[in-house]
């Protein structure tokens, strides 16, 4: 999606808005959010950015590692 979304602000075309962008990392996609802004070097100027991904790949381990323990424990 950062990729589309770079390719078409340098033609000056319809965007991708950055709600669109947060949240599909928030809700998965983080990693690859994460890939796509430093490799096509798009929105990294934009804290937030860094940080929502950051975070929700933080939020992701945290439930994937709670759940996987209780599946354990059980």
């Amino acid at each position: 999606m950062y990729g589309v979304d770079k390719s078409r602000a340098k033609k000056d075309k319809w965007r991708i808005k950055e709600q669109t962008l947060l949240m599909t990392g928030f809700i998965g996609g983080a990693p690859g959010g994460l890939i796509g802004m430093l490799a096509f070097r798009h929105k990294t100027k934009h804290w937030y950015f860094f940080v929502i991904n950051v975070l929700s790949i933080a939020l992701w381990v945290f439930f994937i590692v709670k759940i996987y323990g209780n599946l354990i424990d059980s």
